[in-house]
């Protein structure tokens, strides 16, 4: 895949971790926002999926969108300090290599924002799929730490996937 082709065929899962939407009492935002994003980016063969907040839950979600063939996994809620926010904890069940430069850049810009934006502890990282090493990502739930989320990620994903997939630098 070289950096500007090949989106359309790239399979994308967006993960929304959130109590209150997996119970029905709220509607998800920030998961199709995130959708439309990508679209409009070229990036269109995105799933989406629903788990409550915890860590087994979204390990669980990021095992099977992985052995599905994603090659690229954007969760979104679960990254702050409330008792239930355990997404980053099931996401390093998950990841084997960790790009924290990605995460602190994430928190960097979101902060510029919301100075709340610091407190997110969400990861980013590599890990294994059934289509190959695949770049997940954490996310904050809201709309607004999502669309900061993806100004910086847009430019970064083809490089990474690229680089994934053997590619030179």
């Amino acid at each position: 895949m070289t950096q500007t082709a090949g989106r359309e065929d790239v399979a994308v899962a967006v993960v929304t971790v959130s109590d209150r939407c997996a119970r029905g009492e709220a509607q998800d935002r920030s998961g199709p926002l995130l959708v439309e994003l990508l679209a409009a980016a070229g990036w269109t063969r995105a799933s989406t999926v629903l788990v409550p907040d915890g860590a087994e839950p979204v390990r669980d979600a990021l095992a099977r969108v992985l052995g599905e063939g994603a090659r690229l996994v954007l969760t979104t809620g679960g990254t702050g300090v409330a008792p239930r926010d355990r997404t980053p904890e099931g996401t390093r069940l998950v990841v084997d290599q960790e790009l924290p430069g990605v995460a602190e850049e994430l928190r960097r810009r979101g902060a510029e924002h919301v100075p709340t934006a610091v407190l997110s502890r969400g990861v980013a990282g590599t890990a294994p799929g059934a289509a190959g090493r695949a770049l997940v990502v954490n996310l904050p739930g809201s709309v607004g730490g999502v669309r900061d989320g993806w100004a910086v990620l847009e430019p970064l994903v083809p490089h990474v996937l690229a680089q994934l997939a053997g590619g030179d630098h």
